[in-house]
């Protein structure tokens, strides 16, 4: 399971969106870039159907994710 707490382009509010982790700043699930990764899309058509996603911050939780596979 990965850490999210340490991400910084994510946030967790118990109060907003059921208490998922969100791109910090918005009300996007992380979860939902993943799916759309899965459905064949990219990191730039991403941002573009999210607005307030930044391409940074894509990169920030993959590149999290990355590491944290490499570390279990």
């Amino acid at each position: 399971m990965i850490d999210w707490s340490t991400c910084p382009a994510v946030e967790r509010d118990p109060k907003r969106v059921s208490g998922a982790w969100l791109f910090s700043g918005t009300r996007i699930a992380v979860s939902a870039l993943f799916e759309n990764l899965e459905d064949g899309s990219n990191a730039e058509e991403f941002v573009e159907w999210f607005p307030g996603v930044t391409i940074q911050q894509v990169r920030a939780v993959l590149e999290h994710v990355a590491r944290s596979a490499a570390a279990a």
